[in-house]
C-alpha cells in the first residue's frame, strides 16, 4: 500500500527503527507479519472467537491475515480450536463482524483526531492542511466520484476504505469526501486500520 510506506518513511519510521517490530504468524497461512497488520482473535470466558482489533484483551492470542479467506479458512479447518487448545465457538459472519469493527474503530480514531485539532474536513481545508506540512493522512471516501477525485489535495497517498457516510459520521456530518489528518499516533492508527480493512473490503473498480 501507498500510504504505508509513505508512513514507513516518515515519523513513524524512526520510532520502530528503534526496536524490533513484535511479529506474529497467522494460523492460516503460516506467514509472519508485524502484529499492527494481522487481526488479533481472543476466546471469551464463554468459549466464543472474540475479534481483539487493539490487542490488549488477556489470554492466548489467535493471529490472522486481514482476509475474508484467511477467516473463512480458520473457520472451515476448526483452526481456532487448535490454536487455543480448546472448542471455540464461531459467531455467525465472523469476516462481516471484523469488517464493522474495524470501521467503527476507524471511525472512533477520526472522530478523536477531530475532537483534538488534528482532523479537518472537506476538500479545502484538508488542502491547506496538507500545505501547511501539518497533514500525514488523507482520507478519500471509496465512493467518491471522478470530480471529486480529481479535487482531492495532491501530495499524500490517500486511504480510500471508508465510505462518504464513514467519514462524514466523525465529524457529525451526513457525508464527507475528503478528510486530513495531522502526523502523529492516531494517523499510523488510521493507516494500520486501513491496511487491515482493505483486506475485507473488495476494491470498488467504477468511477
Amino acid at each position: 500500500m501507498t500510504l504505508a510506506a509513505v508512513m514507513e518513511r516518515g515519523e513513524a519510521g524512526t520510532a520502530r527503527e528503534a526496536r524490533p517490530e513484535p511479529m506474529r504468524r497467522c494460523i492460516a497461512s503460516g506467514a509472519s507479519a508485524p502484529r499492527r497488520r494481522l487481526l488479533r482473535f481472543v476466546l471469551s470466558p464463554e468459549g466464543m472467537v472474540t475479534p481483539d482489533l487493539a490487542a490488549r484483551l488477556p489470554g492466548r492470542g489467535a493471529w490472522l491475515q486481514p482476509s475474508a479467506d484467511a477467516i473463512a479458512d480458520a473457520v472451515k479447518k476448526k483452526l481456532f480450536n487448535r490454536a487455543f487448545s480448546a472448542p471455540a465457538g464461531v459467531p455467525g459472519d465472523l469476516a462481516a463482524l471484523v469488517e464493522r469493527l474495524l470501521v467503527q474503530r476507524m471511525v472512533d480514531t477520526l472522530g478523536l483526531a477531530r475532537r483534538a485539532g488534528q482532523a479537518v474536513m472537506g476538500a479545502e481545508k484538508a488542502a491547506a492542511f496538507a500545505a501547511s506540512d501539518r497533514a500525514r493522512v488523507l482520507l478519500l471516501a471509496s465512493d467518491a466520484g471522478a470530480d471529486a477525485k480529481r479535487r482531492a489535495p495532491q501530495g499524500l497517498a490517500p486511504i480510500e476504505t471508508l465510505t462518504a457516510e464513514e467519514i462524514g459520521r466523525a465529524f457529525g456530518r451526513d457525508r464527507a469526501v475528503h478528510a486530513a489528518v495531522a502526523a502523529g499516533d492516531l494517523a499510523r492508527r488510521l493507516v494500520d486500520d486501513s491496511f487491515r480493512l482493505a483486506g475485507l473490503r473488495p476494491a470498488r473498480t467504477d468511477e
